[in-house]
């Protein structure tokens, strides 16, 4: 809603996102498992750690810890971004609280933004304290994140169920981005995001995750279905 010239730079990005999960996540996996068995991954520590002691960076750690930092910190900021701008957007169509569409003199949703950040600093402080009472193997970023996964699936399929419609009753010919193998290539999506629930709910430790992230989705499709105007 924000980007100039979106049938550019839409397409730009979703091509660089593709090409970005090929190189860093597949290409990285493949160059570990290349020097290390797959199931010996666990015994090494940190596989990106040794996999560049082993071909001869003995700063490795230290250049891993430092590419760590900065993705946690370019995630932190990114969604501080987006969490803060769709609470400027639900509070623009009033669907929560009128504080969140306050901004300053930059046009900055600095209440939503504030309101992130005490959610973070919150994280941090349950992060230090819950292992302190449930035990010291508690992994608190396990939990939230997990249980951010389910609801986090949602957009997806909505996006996927409503572009299969979409392209039912819209027959655009000279659509300028269609999507490769579509419908099959929906539907072969929905099917794995499935399966990833599925495997979530084996694991022992997401399982609590996803029924708290089903927890999660009742309760704000109960608040959403009585908000209805």
């Amino acid at each position: 809603g924000e980007t100039k010239d979106p049938q550019k730079n839409i397409v730009k990005a979703i091509n660089g996102v593709v090409w970005r999960i090929l190189i860093f996540y597949i290409g990285s996996i493949f160059v570990i498992v290349t020097v290390y068995p797959w199931d010996e991954v666990n015994q090494i520590g940190s596989p990106f750690v040794a996999t560049f002691a082993k071909v001869g960076i003995t700063a490795a750690a230290t250049i891993i810890n430092f590419v760590v930092i900065t993705a946690a910190m370019s995630g932190c900021n990114s969604g501080i971004f987006s969490t803060s701008r769709m609470l400027y957007t639900l509070s623009k169509q009033k669907q929560i609280s009128q504080i969140f569409y306050r901004t300053n003199k930059n046009g900055v949703p600095h209440i939503a933004v504030i309101a992130v950040s005490i959610g973070i600093f919150f994280g941090i402080i349950l992060d230090i304290v819950l292992p302190l009472i449930l035990g010291k193997d508690t992994n608190i970023f396990v939990y939230v994140f997990s249980a951010g996964v389910l609801p986090g699936m949602v957009p997806w399929f909505a996006i996927l169920i409503s572009h299969m419609n979409f392209r039912k009753r819209e027959q655009i010919k000279d659509h300028p981005f269609k999507m490769p193998f579509a419908p099959v290539s929906n539907i072969i999506t929905i099917i794995m995001l499935v399966l990833v629930v599925i495997g979530m709910l084996f694991n022992a430790e997401t399982r609590i995750s996803v029924i708290i992230g089903i927890v999660f989705i009742a309760i704000i499709s109960l608040y959403a279905f009585i908000k209805k105007p």
